[in-house]
């Protein structure tokens, strides 16, 4: 079972993510709207792993990842992205993104991710 913090601007996308993990048996330990929370709240929580939306006002997730991949060199992130968006995806796994899951979520993939990750 993995502690996540969820990063997404969009409310409604926080909450369809938060059912996923919960019905995944995974424990949301913390939301944010934009990069700079999540970095904050990183530092804070010390989530087992981070999904993060790569469009967001104040700090994009490219930003966020690579802030707190130097926090936690070992922290575990997933992009979350919108279609066509392959370009910040290769950018966000060069920062040091483990895996992507793509909007709408698929719930299945979600957890199919989420797992992967977690036992890396």
């Amino acid at each position: 079972m993995a502690r996540v913090l969820i990063v997404d601007d969009a409310k409604f996308m926080r909450m369809t993510l938060t059912n996923i993990l919960q019905k995944g048996n995974h424990t949301v330990v913390g939301e944010a709207e934009n990069g700079r929370k999540a970095v904050e709240l990183y530092r804070e929580l010390k989530p087992d792993i981070v999904t993060m939306d790569i469009t967001m006002p104040e700090m994009t997730g490219i930003e966020a990842v690579k802030q707190i991949k130097a926090i936690d060199p070992q922290a575990k992130i997933i992009m979350c992205s919108a279609m066509g968006q392959q370009k910040l995806v290769v950018e966000a796994i060069e920062a040091g993104a483990k895996d992507f899951i793509v909007k709408p979520f698929d719930e299945n993939r979600v957890l199919e991710a989420i797992h992967r990750v977690f036992e890396k």
